[in-house]
Parts: structure tokens; sequence; C-alpha cells
């Protein structure tokens, strides 16, 4: 585990063993956080939401985690490429909202914001877009640049484009031999 320079690793809610987070990783509110065993956290990445990641996770360079008072929650063996970004908050663009950080809280309204859950072994591909609300199933895997709205995907499938199109199944009998021997 590595030294963090924009907060203090003992302030996070819970930190598993043998995790590698990025010298430059900041986490606005780490007491909200928690961090399961074997994850990495690479550089430049921001969490500004209340977030447990699993066991054996990987968030890539360049990620923004957001929402306010939403919560993500990622499950084991999940990894978020870089440039993703993933929303559980979120203005309302169809109605007008005051709902940003900057906006005294007795003048805020509006806004979305709905937890988002990933199970195991997502995979987000680079640049990515997770909006409010998304829960994804097992397998669950986008292509680059994906837009993945809240609707229902099915588990061990690869989505991509801005409207998360179904491309095909995903193979996973070596993940499914893993599971049945008990290796994971």
């Amino acid at each position: 585990m590595s030294e963090n320079i924009f907060f203090d690793l003992s302030r996070l809610k819970y930190l598993g063993k043998n995790v590698v987070i990025g010298k430059t990783v900041r986490i606005r509110h780490p007491e909200l956080v928690e961090i399961g065993d074997n994850s990495i956290i690479d550089d430049f990445t921001y969490i500004s939401t209340s977030m447990k990641i699993g066991k054996f996770c990987h968030i890539a360079a360049g990620v923004n985690i957001s929402g306010g008072a939403g919560f993500v929650e990622m499950g084991n063996y999940v990894a978020i490429s870089a440039g993703c970004s993933i929303h559980a908050a979120s203005s309302d663009y169809i109605s007008a909202s005051l709902d940003y950080p900057s906006v005294p809280e007795e003048l805020r309204f509006g806004g979305i914001i709905e937890n988002i859950f990933f199970s195991d072994f997502v995979l987000l591909g680079a640049h990515s877009v997770v909006l409010p609300g998304v829960n994804l199933p097992e397998g669950f895997a986008s292509g680059a640049k994906t837009i993945v709205r809240n609707k229902k995907y099915d588990s061990w499938s690869l989505y991509a484009g801005e409207d998360a199109r179904l491309v095909c199944k995903r193979a996973n009998g070596r993940i499914n031999k893993l599971k049945n021997t008990g290796s994971l």
C-alpha cells in the first residue's frame, strides 16, 4: 500500500489487505469509502461519493466516481478502465434544478440521486459513462465510450455505444470452472 498525499488512508471506513492506491488518488470523504482486499486504484482517480469496492478490483487511471448523497457498490473482480465516469447523482436536465454543491443547502432542490450496483466480474471499457440508478449483472462488459443508462442488462454480455446495445454474449467457462472449484 502506498502513501497518499491527498488524504489520510487511516480515515477510510475500511481498508483491506494488499491494497494499492496511487499517490494522486483523491477521495473527498474517505470515511464513507470501503476498499476490499487486493484492490488497486490508479493515479488521478477522484471519488466524491459513498462507495464500497469489493475484492480484487481495479480502477484505472483518470476515473471519476461522483454522486454526492448517492452510493456506488462494486462486487468482486470488477475492472473500471481508464477515463470512465460513474455518477450516482446528476442534475435534472428536463426540469430545472439547483442541486450543485456550490448552491447553499437551503436553496437546493431537484436533481437525481440513485445508487449504482456492479455485480462480480463487471468490466467497463475506457471512457464509458455510467448514469444514476444502474444495476449491472455478473459479467457485464461495455465497449469503450459506452453510455450505460438505467435499464435491464443481461449477465455475461458485451454492450457498446451511446445506447449500450447488446453486441454479444461473453464466454465465461474459465471463470465458472474457477468458481466451481472454489478458487474464486
